[in-house]
């Protein structure tokens, strides 16, 4: 979801390539979502060495990201966690795999968005009661997400459906400058960080209302680096006492419906 032809085709390219690495004649599952981690996240530096402290402080990290992303219902759900740094200078990443194509972002979601922007964070104040660098991109993003609430899109009760920024060179860095006065920019800071602090808030209070689940999935990423986002959701319900959902046995696959398809038409020839 969310992926124009080009992006697809891109996909699948990166995908081939693994395929052919690995001496394989066909592109296997496998394939297509390591390069769907690859283009979306960035290639994962497996040879970097790292401490256990700093691992096991990534492992609560992502987790407490992976646990806002299944509890606020507008984002998610989680696709893959890991605690292996990538090419982007990132410690470990939590991938969420959109369900559909959306067109517009919605108030409630670019709050949601700013609370999971949040977690790796809050859950390194929680568990080690101190703050470490990595949480640097995370800040950035949701600043820049609620500062664009503020000035272009008229999510700020202080301000109202007024316009404070537009976007200068559209076709170079898309950037939004401001167009009010001193007062008025002050006004905005005030206003962001506002949004801020109330999602810190949010975010917090999720995570502690889940420490035994924040504390059960990062011992189980610490040991095996990379979970999938079925192995969260296992974890997760054991701690909950939520029953796994009934497998469909008797589902087919795409390729079995597509036989089944053509037999039919087959036989309506026939006829």
């Amino acid at each position: 979801a969310g992926f124009a032809g080009a992006d697809l085709e891109n996909l699948m390219n990166e995908a081939a390539i693994n395929a052919a690495a690995h001496n394989r004649q066909f592109i296997s599952r496998k394939d297509i979502e390591q390069a769907f981690i690859k283009i979306g996240i960035g290639k994962e530096k497996k040879s970097r060495l790292i401490s256990d402290e700093e691992k096991r402080i990534t492992a609560y990290h992502e987790a407490g990201h992976a646990i806002l992303f299944h509890e606020l219902k507008d984002v998610g759900p989680v696709h893959t966690i890991s605690i292996i740094p990538t090419g982007t200078g990132a410690a470990g990443y939590t991938m969420p795999l959109p369900g559909k194509d959306e067109m517009f972002n919605t108030k409630g979601k670019m709050l949601q968005n700013i609370i999971v922007s949040l977690g790796g964070r809050i859950a390194e104040e929680l568990v080690f009661d101190d703050v470490t660098t990595g949480a640097s991109q995370d800040i950035k993003q949701a600043t820049q997400t609620a500062r664009a609430m503020v000035t272009q899109y008229g999510m700020s009760d202080k301000f109202g459906m007024m316009c404070l920024a537009t976007t200068e060179n559209q076709y170079l860095d898309n950037r939004a400058g401001l167009i009010c006065g001193e007062e008025t920019a002050a006004q905005i800071d005030g206003e962001v960080l506002s949004i801020i602090n109330k999602c810190y808030d949010d975010a917090m209070q999720l995570l502690i209302e889940n420490r035994e689940s924040l504390d059960k999935i990062s011992e189980y990423l610490y040991e095996h680096e990379t979970i999938t986002g079925k192995e969260f959701m296992k974890i997760f319900r054991e701690i909950k006492g939520i029953p796994e959902p009934e497998e469909e046995s008797t589902k087919k696959s795409f390729m079995e419906q597509a036989m089944d398809a053509e037999r039919q038409s087959k036989g309506n020839d026939g006829e």
